[in-house]
Protein backbone atom coordinates (compact mmCIF):
# COMPACT_ATOMS: atom_id res chain seq x y z
CA UNK A 1 0.00 0.00 0.00
CA UNK A 2 1.25 3.56 -0.60
CA UNK A 3 -0.37 6.63 0.61
CA UNK A 4 1.57 9.69 -1.84
CA UNK A 5 1.18 12.11 -3.15
CA UNK A 6 2.26 12.72 -6.77
CA UNK A 7 4.47 15.85 -5.86
CA UNK A 8 7.73 15.21 -7.85
CA UNK A 9 9.60 17.84 -5.87
CA UNK A 10 11.06 15.85 -2.93
CA UNK A 11 12.28 19.17 -0.27
CA UNK A 12 11.62 22.31 2.00
CA UNK A 13 12.76 21.20 5.25
CA UNK A 14 14.70 22.07 8.65
CA UNK A 15 15.58 25.12 12.05
CA UNK A 16 15.00 24.37 15.68
CA UNK A 17 17.37 22.09 16.25
CA UNK A 18 19.45 21.80 19.77
CA UNK A 19 22.07 19.04 20.92
CA UNK A 20 24.72 19.21 23.30
CA UNK A 21 27.07 17.42 20.86
CA UNK A 22 26.52 20.26 18.39
CA UNK A 23 29.67 21.54 18.60
CA UNK A 24 31.05 19.66 15.40
CA UNK A 25 28.13 19.98 13.58
CA UNK A 26 27.96 23.85 12.59
CA UNK A 27 28.59 24.47 8.84
CA UNK A 28 27.63 23.70 5.79
CA UNK A 29 26.93 20.37 4.55
CA UNK A 30 26.47 19.30 1.14
CA UNK A 31 25.25 16.64 -0.59
CA UNK A 32 23.04 15.73 -3.89
CA UNK A 33 19.71 13.57 -3.83
CA UNK A 34 18.60 11.78 -6.75
CA UNK A 35 14.98 12.16 -7.72
CA UNK A 36 13.52 9.61 -10.18
CA UNK A 37 16.68 9.64 -12.06
CA UNK A 38 17.74 13.40 -11.80
CA UNK A 39 20.12 14.80 -9.15
CA UNK A 40 18.85 17.55 -7.19
CA UNK A 41 21.75 19.58 -5.29
CA UNK A 42 20.79 20.30 -1.39
CA UNK A 43 23.09 22.59 0.65
CA UNK A 44 21.97 22.61 4.53
CA UNK A 45 23.77 25.65 6.68
CA UNK A 46 24.00 24.57 10.09
CA UNK A 47 24.76 27.58 12.99
CA UNK A 48 25.62 27.02 16.51
CA UNK A 49 23.80 29.63 18.98
CA UNK A 50 25.58 29.01 22.30
CA UNK A 51 23.56 25.76 23.03
CA UNK A 52 21.59 25.52 20.52
CA UNK A 53 21.35 24.89 16.63
CA UNK A 54 19.22 26.70 13.99
CA UNK A 55 19.68 25.88 10.19
CA UNK A 56 18.45 26.35 6.78
CA UNK A 57 18.59 24.61 3.68
CA UNK A 58 19.22 25.75 -0.50
CA UNK A 59 18.00 23.89 -3.52
CA UNK A 60 20.31 25.43 -5.64
CA UNK A 61 18.64 23.84 -9.03
CA UNK A 62 15.35 24.79 -7.98
CA UNK A 63 16.73 28.12 -6.71
CA UNK A 64 15.16 27.54 -3.66
CA UNK A 65 17.65 29.26 -0.33
CA UNK A 66 16.76 29.81 3.27
CA UNK A 67 14.31 27.22 4.01
CA UNK A 68 13.74 26.97 7.23
CA UNK A 69 14.31 23.43 9.00
CA UNK A 70 11.13 22.31 11.29
CA UNK A 71 12.55 20.24 13.90
CA UNK A 72 15.71 18.72 14.84
CA UNK A 73 17.94 16.13 16.96
CA UNK A 74 20.98 15.23 17.70
CA UNK A 75 21.10 12.19 19.46
CA UNK A 76 25.09 10.60 19.73
CA UNK A 77 25.96 10.40 16.14
CA UNK A 78 22.68 10.10 14.63
CA UNK A 79 21.47 13.37 13.16
CA UNK A 80 17.34 13.68 12.34
CA UNK A 81 15.94 16.62 10.47
CA UNK A 82 12.48 17.04 9.89
CA UNK A 83 9.66 19.07 7.89
CA UNK A 84 6.42 16.98 9.72
CA UNK A 85 4.08 19.00 8.14
CA UNK A 86 5.31 18.15 4.71
CA UNK A 87 6.25 14.83 5.43
CA UNK A 88 9.73 15.26 5.09
CA UNK A 89 12.50 13.34 7.20
CA UNK A 90 16.31 13.34 6.94
CA UNK A 91 18.58 10.89 9.12
CA UNK A 92 22.09 10.61 9.14
CA UNK A 93 25.17 9.12 10.50
CA UNK A 94 27.39 11.32 11.40
CA UNK A 95 31.19 10.40 10.94
CA UNK A 96 34.06 12.86 10.71
CA UNK A 97 33.39 15.30 7.57
CA UNK A 98 30.45 13.18 6.41
CA UNK A 99 26.59 12.68 7.24
CA UNK A 100 25.45 9.68 5.77
CA UNK A 101 21.86 8.85 5.86
CA UNK A 102 18.46 8.63 4.20
CA UNK A 103 15.94 11.28 3.06
CA UNK A 104 12.44 10.07 2.99
CA UNK A 105 8.94 11.98 1.70
CA UNK A 106 6.25 10.20 1.94
CA UNK A 107 7.04 6.83 0.34
CA UNK A 108 9.77 8.14 -1.24
CA UNK A 109 13.06 7.16 0.27
CA UNK A 110 16.58 7.75 -1.31
CA UNK A 111 20.19 7.31 0.26
CA UNK A 112 21.63 11.49 0.85
CA UNK A 113 25.47 11.46 1.76
CA UNK A 114 26.54 14.81 3.35
CA UNK A 115 29.87 16.42 3.66
CA UNK A 116 31.78 19.72 4.15
CA UNK A 117 32.78 19.90 0.39
CA UNK A 118 30.80 21.98 -1.72
CA UNK A 119 31.80 20.27 -5.11
CA UNK A 120 29.43 17.01 -3.42
CA UNK A 121 26.71 19.30 -4.74
CA UNK A 122 27.83 20.39 -7.81
CA UNK A 123 26.31 19.33 -10.62
CA UNK A 124 26.52 20.59 -14.60
CA UNK A 125 24.69 23.16 -15.26
CA UNK A 126 21.89 22.08 -16.98
CA UNK A 127 21.77 22.85 -20.75
CA UNK A 128 18.24 25.30 -20.99
CA UNK A 129 19.03 27.55 -24.14
CA UNK A 130 15.38 29.61 -24.01
CA UNK A 131 17.01 31.28 -21.61
CA UNK A 132 17.84 35.10 -22.47
CA UNK A 133 20.84 36.38 -22.14
CA UNK A 134 21.35 40.52 -21.42
CA UNK A 135 21.69 43.00 -23.29
CA UNK A 136 17.87 42.92 -23.46
CA UNK A 137 15.41 45.03 -25.63
CA UNK A 138 13.85 46.38 -22.86
CA UNK A 139 13.54 47.84 -19.89
CA UNK A 140 13.82 45.51 -16.49
CA UNK A 141 12.66 47.18 -13.39
CA UNK A 142 13.02 45.84 -9.82
CA UNK A 143 9.70 46.94 -7.95
CA UNK A 144 8.00 46.13 -4.37
CA UNK A 145 4.29 46.49 -3.20
CA UNK A 146 2.25 46.05 -0.47
CA UNK A 147 -0.70 43.75 0.37
CA UNK A 148 -2.22 45.86 3.06
CA UNK A 149 -4.57 43.48 4.05
CA UNK A 150 -2.18 40.84 5.02
CA UNK A 151 1.05 43.45 6.40
CA UNK A 152 3.50 41.87 3.61
CA UNK A 153 5.51 43.56 0.93
CA UNK A 154 6.26 41.44 -2.45
CA UNK A 155 8.77 41.74 -4.74
CA UNK A 156 9.15 41.44 -8.36
CA UNK A 157 10.33 42.68 -11.69
CA UNK A 158 8.41 44.65 -14.44
CA UNK A 159 9.62 44.40 -18.12
CA UNK A 160 8.58 47.17 -20.38
CA UNK A 161 8.89 46.96 -23.91
CA UNK A 162 10.55 49.78 -25.60
CA UNK A 163 8.84 52.69 -27.27
CA UNK A 164 6.08 55.28 -26.13
CA UNK A 165 3.41 53.62 -23.56
CA UNK A 166 1.47 52.99 -22.33
CA UNK A 167 1.44 49.37 -22.39
CA UNK A 168 -0.95 46.58 -21.82
CA UNK A 169 0.63 44.28 -19.00
CA UNK A 170 0.89 40.69 -18.04
CA UNK A 171 0.87 39.50 -14.26
CA UNK A 172 2.20 36.18 -13.50
CA UNK A 173 0.50 33.80 -11.33
CA UNK A 174 2.95 30.67 -10.05
CA UNK A 175 2.05 27.21 -9.49
CA UNK A 176 1.46 25.39 -6.07
CA UNK A 177 4.92 25.57 -3.49
CA UNK A 178 6.75 28.26 -2.92
CA UNK A 179 7.98 29.54 -6.25
CA UNK A 180 10.32 32.56 -6.81
CA UNK A 181 9.30 34.99 -9.76
CA UNK A 182 10.90 33.13 -12.08
CA UNK A 183 8.55 29.78 -11.26
CA UNK A 184 12.00 28.72 -11.08
CA UNK A 185 12.05 24.82 -10.86
CA UNK A 186 14.39 22.09 -11.65
CA UNK A 187 16.40 24.05 -13.42
CA UNK A 188 13.92 25.69 -15.41
CA UNK A 189 12.45 29.78 -15.02
CA UNK A 190 9.04 29.37 -16.98
CA UNK A 191 8.08 32.96 -16.14
CA UNK A 192 11.58 34.31 -17.11
CA UNK A 193 10.75 32.70 -20.47
CA UNK A 194 7.32 33.92 -20.91
CA UNK A 195 8.14 37.24 -20.00
CA UNK A 196 11.02 37.95 -22.34
CA UNK A 197 8.77 37.03 -25.04
CA UNK A 198 5.84 38.52 -24.52
CA UNK A 199 7.83 41.66 -23.63
CA UNK A 200 9.52 41.22 -26.73
CA UNK A 201 5.89 41.63 -28.52
CA UNK A 202 4.88 44.49 -27.29
CA UNK A 203 3.61 43.56 -23.63
CA UNK A 204 4.62 44.51 -20.28
CA UNK A 205 5.23 41.65 -17.60
CA UNK A 206 4.95 41.46 -14.08
CA UNK A 207 6.21 38.50 -12.23
CA UNK A 208 6.76 38.45 -8.40
CA UNK A 209 8.16 36.39 -5.64
CA UNK A 210 5.55 34.18 -3.58
CA UNK A 211 5.04 35.39 -0.12
CA UNK A 212 7.76 34.45 2.20
CA UNK A 213 10.22 33.07 -0.82
CA UNK A 214 13.02 35.23 -1.94
CA UNK A 215 12.73 39.16 -1.29
CA UNK A 216 8.94 39.05 -0.79
CA UNK A 217 8.25 38.89 3.26
CA UNK A 218 4.99 36.67 4.57
CA UNK A 219 4.46 33.28 5.54
CA UNK A 220 3.84 30.86 2.85
CA UNK A 221 3.36 27.81 5.06
CA UNK A 222 0.29 29.05 6.28
CA UNK A 223 -1.59 30.36 3.45
CA UNK A 224 -3.85 29.19 1.37
CA UNK A 225 -5.53 29.90 -2.57
CA UNK A 226 -7.80 32.87 -1.07
CA UNK A 227 -4.67 34.35 0.61
CA UNK A 228 -2.63 34.52 -2.72
CA UNK A 229 -5.27 35.66 -4.23
CA UNK A 230 -5.32 38.69 -2.24
CA UNK A 231 -1.57 38.85 -3.52
CA UNK A 232 -2.25 38.90 -7.20
CA UNK A 233 -5.12 41.42 -6.73
CA UNK A 234 -2.41 43.48 -4.48
CA UNK A 235 -0.18 43.62 -7.72
CA UNK A 236 -3.27 44.69 -10.15
CA UNK A 237 -3.82 47.55 -8.19
CA UNK A 238 -0.04 48.43 -7.87
CA UNK A 239 0.36 48.90 -11.69
CA UNK A 240 -2.97 50.64 -11.81
CA UNK A 241 -0.99 53.52 -10.32
CA UNK A 242 2.20 52.56 -13.16
CA UNK A 243 2.30 55.34 -15.41
CA UNK A 244 3.98 53.05 -17.98
CA UNK A 245 1.02 50.71 -17.90
CA UNK A 246 -2.07 51.26 -19.65
CA UNK A 247 -4.93 51.00 -16.76
CA UNK A 248 -6.96 49.50 -19.10
CA UNK A 249 -5.46 46.76 -20.14
CA UNK A 250 -3.72 44.88 -16.95
CA UNK A 251 -4.65 40.81 -16.71
CA UNK A 252 -3.30 37.87 -15.43
CA UNK A 253 -1.49 34.85 -16.49
CA UNK A 254 -1.88 31.61 -13.63
CA UNK A 255 -0.27 28.17 -14.22
CA UNK A 256 -1.51 25.95 -12.72
CA UNK A 257 -3.15 27.06 -9.45
CA UNK A 258 -2.20 30.05 -10.67
CA UNK A 259 -5.17 29.56 -13.15
CA UNK A 260 -6.97 28.93 -10.20
CA UNK A 261 -6.44 32.39 -8.42
CA UNK A 262 -6.60 34.47 -11.80
CA UNK A 263 -10.38 33.82 -12.23
CA UNK A 264 -10.73 34.43 -8.39
CA UNK A 265 -9.24 38.01 -8.82
CA UNK A 266 -10.97 38.22 -11.82
CA UNK A 267 -14.56 37.12 -10.39
CA UNK A 268 -14.22 40.28 -8.01
CA UNK A 269 -12.25 42.57 -9.46
CA UNK A 270 -13.48 44.31 -12.79
CA UNK A 271 -10.67 46.37 -13.69
CA UNK A 272 -9.38 42.51 -14.48
CA UNK A 273 -8.89 42.91 -18.53
CA UNK A 274 -7.83 38.87 -19.08
CA UNK A 275 -6.89 35.84 -18.06
CA UNK A 276 -4.72 33.21 -19.49
CA UNK A 277 -5.29 30.22 -17.42
CA UNK A 278 -2.28 27.89 -17.97
CA UNK A 279 -3.12 24.05 -17.30
CA UNK A 280 -5.48 25.72 -14.91
CA UNK A 281 -8.31 23.91 -12.64
CA UNK A 282 -11.70 23.23 -13.91
CA UNK A 283 -12.86 20.88 -11.06
CA UNK A 284 -12.05 20.74 -7.36
CA UNK A 285 -8.54 19.55 -5.76
CA UNK A 286 -10.01 16.08 -4.87
CA UNK A 287 -11.04 14.83 -8.68
CA UNK A 288 -7.72 16.52 -10.02
CA UNK A 289 -5.48 14.96 -7.24
CA UNK A 290 -7.18 11.30 -7.98
CA UNK A 291 -6.51 11.77 -11.13
CA UNK A 292 -3.12 12.58 -11.13
CA UNK A 293 -2.59 9.70 -8.51
CA UNK A 294 -3.85 7.50 -11.37
CA UNK A 295 -2.42 8.87 -14.63
CA UNK A 296 1.05 9.43 -13.10
CA UNK A 297 1.02 6.43 -11.29
CA UNK A 298 -0.05 4.48 -14.10
CA UNK A 299 3.04 6.18 -15.55
CA UNK A 300 5.75 5.01 -12.65
CA UNK A 301 4.61 1.08 -12.85
CA UNK A 302 2.50 1.48 -9.45
CA UNK A 303 -0.28 -1.07 -9.46
CA UNK A 304 -3.99 -0.92 -9.44
CA UNK A 305 -4.41 -1.62 -5.98
CA UNK A 306 -1.64 1.22 -4.69
CA UNK A 307 -3.22 3.47 -6.92
CA UNK A 308 -6.79 2.57 -5.46
CA UNK A 309 -6.07 3.38 -2.51
CA UNK A 310 -4.25 6.29 -2.65
CA UNK A 311 -7.61 7.63 -4.22
CA UNK A 312 -9.39 6.15 -1.42
CA UNK A 313 -7.44 8.73 1.04
CA UNK A 314 -8.36 11.50 -0.80
CA UNK A 315 -11.68 10.87 -0.95
CA UNK A 316 -11.78 10.08 2.90
CA UNK A 317 -10.11 13.55 3.51
CA UNK A 318 -12.56 15.22 1.15
CA UNK A 319 -15.55 13.43 2.93
CA UNK A 320 -14.17 14.44 6.30
CA UNK A 321 -13.52 18.09 5.28
CA UNK A 322 -17.34 18.90 3.83
CA UNK A 323 -18.70 17.66 6.81
CA UNK A 324 -16.62 20.28 8.29
CA UNK A 325 -14.27 18.62 10.20
CA UNK A 326 -11.98 21.23 11.77
CA UNK A 327 -8.83 21.41 10.19
CA UNK A 328 -6.56 20.64 12.69
CA UNK A 329 -8.53 17.52 13.13
CA UNK A 330 -8.41 16.32 9.43
CA UNK A 331 -5.27 14.66 9.83
CA UNK A 332 -5.75 12.55 13.47
CA UNK A 333 -8.46 11.18 11.96
CA UNK A 334 -7.03 10.62 8.42
CA UNK A 335 -4.13 8.72 10.02
CA UNK A 336 -7.07 6.83 12.13
CA UNK A 337 -8.81 5.55 8.97
CA UNK A 338 -5.14 4.81 7.13
CA UNK A 339 -4.11 2.80 10.50
CA UNK A 340 -7.23 0.65 10.05
CA UNK A 341 -6.81 0.15 6.06
CA UNK A 342 -3.07 -0.68 6.61
CA UNK A 343 -4.15 -3.30 9.38
CA UNK A 344 -6.17 -4.64 6.70
CA UNK A 345 -4.17 -4.34 3.80
CA UNK A 346 -0.80 -4.64 5.12
CA UNK A 347 -0.77 -7.19 8.58
CA UNK A 348 2.68 -7.78 7.90
CA UNK A 349 4.12 -4.48 7.74
CA UNK A 350 6.84 -3.39 10.09
CA UNK A 351 5.96 -0.39 12.12
CA UNK A 352 8.88 1.47 10.05
CA UNK A 353 6.90 0.53 7.23
CA UNK A 354 3.67 1.98 8.64
CA UNK A 355 5.71 4.73 10.33
CA UNK A 356 6.89 5.73 6.61
CA UNK A 357 3.45 5.32 4.78
CA UNK A 358 1.88 7.34 7.74
CA UNK A 359 4.15 9.87 7.21
CA UNK A 360 2.71 10.57 3.51
CA UNK A 361 -0.36 12.01 5.26
CA UNK A 362 0.78 14.98 6.84
CA UNK A 363 0.09 17.29 3.67
CA UNK A 364 -3.67 16.72 4.06
CA UNK A 365 -2.94 18.33 7.54
CA UNK A 366 -2.30 22.06 6.08
CA UNK A 367 -4.68 25.19 5.43
CA UNK A 368 -3.44 25.00 1.33
CA UNK A 369 -4.08 21.36 1.05
CA UNK A 370 -7.42 21.72 2.74
CA UNK A 371 -8.46 24.85 0.70
CA UNK A 372 -6.86 22.94 -2.33
CA UNK A 373 -9.05 19.78 -1.93
CA UNK A 374 -12.50 21.40 -1.78
CA UNK A 375 -12.39 24.40 -3.55
CA UNK A 376 -14.87 24.38 -6.11
CA UNK A 377 -13.26 26.77 -9.07
CA UNK A 378 -16.99 27.07 -11.19
CA UNK A 379 -18.23 29.69 -9.59
CA UNK A 380 -15.91 32.32 -9.86
CA UNK A 381 -15.45 31.40 -13.34
CA UNK A 382 -19.42 31.70 -13.78
CA UNK A 383 -18.52 35.25 -12.81
CA UNK A 384 -15.66 35.85 -15.34
CA UNK A 385 -17.07 38.25 -17.93
CA UNK A 386 -13.53 39.44 -19.47
CA UNK A 387 -12.01 37.62 -22.19
CA UNK A 388 -10.44 34.56 -21.56
CA UNK A 389 -7.46 32.01 -22.81
CA UNK A 390 -7.04 28.66 -21.52
CA UNK A 391 -4.34 26.24 -22.53
CA UNK A 392 -3.84 22.86 -21.72
CA UNK A 393 -0.46 20.78 -22.79
CA UNK A 394 -2.34 17.45 -24.05
CA UNK A 395 0.06 15.08 -22.24
CA UNK A 396 -0.56 17.04 -18.91
CA UNK A 397 -0.65 14.55 -15.78
CA UNK A 398 -0.86 16.98 -13.14
CA UNK A 399 -3.83 18.90 -14.76
CA UNK A 400 -5.71 16.76 -17.00
CA UNK A 401 -6.90 18.72 -20.04
CA UNK A 402 -10.08 16.20 -20.92
CA UNK A 403 -11.04 16.46 -16.99
CA UNK A 404 -10.72 20.26 -17.12
CA UNK A 405 -10.92 22.27 -20.13
CA UNK A 406 -14.31 21.05 -20.60
CA UNK A 407 -15.30 22.22 -17.10
CA UNK A 408 -13.59 25.85 -17.51
CA UNK A 409 -15.98 25.82 -20.98
CA UNK A 410 -18.61 25.22 -19.30
CA UNK A 411 -18.74 27.62 -16.73
CA UNK A 412 -17.50 30.36 -18.92
CA UNK A 413 -20.54 29.56 -20.99
CA UNK A 414 -23.14 29.85 -18.21
CA UNK A 415 -21.66 33.66 -17.70
CA UNK A 416 -22.25 34.16 -21.27
CA UNK A 417 -18.61 35.36 -21.94
CA UNK A 418 -18.65 35.49 -25.56
CA UNK A 419 -14.97 36.45 -25.88
CA UNK A 420 -13.49 32.90 -24.76
CA UNK A 421 -10.78 30.60 -26.15
CA UNK A 422 -10.06 27.17 -25.08
CA UNK A 423 -7.01 24.95 -26.75
CA UNK A 424 -5.27 21.87 -26.17
CA UNK A 425 -2.24 21.76 -27.13
CA UNK A 426 -0.85 18.26 -28.60
CA UNK A 427 2.62 16.94 -26.69
CA UNK A 428 3.15 19.17 -24.18
CA UNK A 429 2.92 18.62 -20.54
CA UNK A 430 2.11 20.38 -17.11
CA UNK A 431 5.15 22.49 -17.58
CA UNK A 432 3.89 23.39 -21.35
CA UNK A 433 7.01 21.34 -22.35
CA UNK A 434 7.37 19.34 -25.68
CA UNK A 435 7.42 15.90 -23.67
CA UNK A 436 7.58 12.28 -24.48
CA UNK A 437 4.98 10.77 -21.72
CA UNK A 438 4.03 13.82 -19.32
CA UNK A 439 5.42 12.12 -16.85
CA UNK A 440 7.23 14.54 -14.40
CA UNK A 441 10.25 12.27 -14.48
CA UNK A 442 11.22 14.35 -17.61
CA UNK A 443 10.86 17.62 -16.37
CA UNK A 444 14.52 18.25 -15.64
CA UNK A 445 15.81 15.99 -18.61
CA UNK A 446 13.91 18.44 -20.96
CA UNK A 447 16.12 21.53 -22.35
CA UNK A 448 13.26 23.04 -23.41
CA UNK A 449 11.87 24.99 -20.46
CA UNK A 450 8.52 26.62 -22.39
CA UNK A 451 7.19 25.23 -25.80
CA UNK A 452 7.06 28.18 -28.65
CA UNK A 453 4.15 27.05 -29.65
CA UNK A 454 2.25 27.49 -26.50
CA UNK A 455 4.52 31.03 -26.37
CA UNK A 456 3.17 32.26 -29.67
CA UNK A 457 -0.43 31.31 -28.72
CA UNK A 458 -0.28 33.65 -25.85
CA UNK A 459 1.04 36.66 -27.86
CA UNK A 460 -1.58 35.92 -30.68
CA UNK A 461 -4.28 36.54 -28.70
CA UNK A 462 -3.27 39.41 -26.51
CA UNK A 463 -2.46 40.88 -30.00
CA UNK A 464 -5.97 40.02 -31.25
CA UNK A 465 -7.63 41.40 -28.01
CA UNK A 466 -6.01 44.55 -27.96
CA UNK A 467 -5.20 45.52 -32.40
Amino acid sequence: MKIRLTSFVFLFLFMNLSSLLAQDIAGDWYGTLEVVGNGLPLVFHIKKDQDKLSATMDSPKQGAKDIPVKETSLAGDQLTLKMPDLGLEYTGKVSGGQIEGTFKQGTFSAPLKLSRDAGAAAVAAPKRPQEPKAPFPYQEVALKFPNAKAGITLSGTLTVPEGKGPFPAVIMISGSGPQNRNEELLGHKPFLIIADYLTRQGFAVFRYDDRGVAESTGDFSKATSADFTDDAESALNFLLTRPEIDSKKIGFAGHSEGGLIAPMVAARNKKTAFIILLAGPGVNGEEILKLQQRLIGEKMGESEKDIALSEEVTKKASELLRKNTPGDQLLPQLQQYGAERIAKELPDATDAQKKELMQGLAPYGTPWFQYFLIHEPAPELQKCTCPVLALNGGKDLQVDPKQNLPAIKAALIKSKNKHILIKELPGLNHLFQTTETGSPAEYAKNEETFSPIALQEMSSWLKTLFK
